[in-house]
């Protein structure tokens, strides 16, 4: 199923054109910083909201309704092939998700078969068909990268040294392999069917792959996330590969096979133009904190990025992480009207200095 776009600024600047207005949407823009989410989120699990499709599709739209984003972004969870598949994990609300039994042998890959997105995430895909009727910008389908998804299951939850998960990589290199090459094919599996059920793009989430080296990533972790962008490849949709902390790995995930490179805020899009070379789109990369002080502070910071962007000519705005669920929702609108006002003259003056 295909969308019938009203516009399609995000995909033809993810697939490298330079756009007559500047395309923006936000990570995490539904959800916990708005209000009228909280009004009809259902109590208990995200998961449980997730499975119903009338109610994921609603809270999907709600931030494109309230800010004029030029994509939506499934209403969704990077945990949700593991779970669907009877791995053992939940989403802990304040915390994340947490495996109560986490992954520690080979036994443990028997509780990841492949998934059957039919079957297991036909509310997934039913609320993506809901989601293309309503829809007339593009809707951003989505998967966790291996490495971050692995981490989830290896930690048994979030973590900020990931011990367990480079123990295991370091210990048992071929058990890691594994494990990886099956998060790998559970991550294939549902992005093709997001795709096939009417997702015109897709973002693969590589939140904490920024802990490892070039060299550790290169052997251990890039071919089992460049796999997914290569099985995805035929389907010819643009790509987003995004991760945190990835300074160093920029040029390895700018060769992964996606079309974008989504980048932190914690390095300028200057920088990340050099790295890449060209290779890719880029996306990004407002510092989220910069919403929480101020309208006039986050526009300020705003314009620098749009500064900073002018080296890649398929750009797409974005922060540099997720929303923060404090988040003032009028000073987000606020960003968008400029990005949208004022973003391609930045970035042509910018161009032609």
């Amino acid at each position: 199923m295909s969308q019938r776009l009203k516009s399609d600024l995000v995909t033809r600047a993810a697939s490298g054109e330079q756009t007559p207005t500047v395309p923006v949407w936000f990570m995490r823009q539904a959800g916990r910083s708005l209000p009228e989410y909280r009004a009809v989120r259902k109590r208990g699990s995200i998961l449980d909201t997730i499975k119903d499709p009338q109610l994921s599709a609603e809270i999907t739209l709600q931030p494109v309704r309230r800010y004029g984003v030029d994509a939506a972004i499934l209403y969704s969870d990077i945990i949700v092939p593991t779970f669907a598949v009877g791995f053992g994990i939940e989403v802990v609300e304040g915390k994340g998700p947490v495996a109560t039994v986490p992954f520690r042998s080979e036994e443990d890959l028997k509780r990841l078969r492949d998934l059957e997105p039919e079957v297991d995430t036909s509310y997934v895909i039913e609320t993506i068909r809901i989601l293309v009727k309503e829809l007339d910008i593009p809707l951003i389908g989505f998967a966790g990268a291996p490495f971050t998804v692995a981490s989830y299951l290896i930690e048994g939850g979030p973590s900020k040294t990931y011990l367990k998960t480079k123990s295991l990589m370091r210990s048992n290199p071929d058990l890691w392999h594994k494990l990886m090459d099956r998060l790998a094919k559970l991550a294939i599996s549902s992005l093709k069917s997001q795709i096939m059920a009417g997702a015109s793009i897709f973002q693969l989430f590589d939140s904490w792959v920024g802990v490892l080296s070039p060299a550790e990533y290169a052997e251990m972790v890039a071919p089992h996330s460049n796999a997914v962008f290569h099985a995805l490849a035929e389907l010819n949709v643009p790509s987003i590969h995004f991760g945190v902390g990835t300074a160093m790995l920029l040029d390895q995930i700018a060769s992964s096979g996606c079309t974008t490179v989504g980048v932190d805020d914690r390095i300028g899009l200057d920088y990340a133009c050099r790295i890449t070379q060209g290779k890719v789109a880029l996306q990004g990369n407002l510092d989220p904190a910069n919403i929480l002080m101020g309208k006039n502070i986050a526009i300020d910071q705003t314009k620098k990025v749009l500064l900073a962007s002018a080296c890649s000519p398929g750009y797409i705005f974005n922060l540099g992480h997720g929303v923060f669920p404090e988040s003032d929702p009028q000073v987000l609108k606020a960003v968008v009207d400029f990005v949208h006002d004022q973003g391609a003259a930045i970035r042509k003056n910018a161009q032609t200095r």
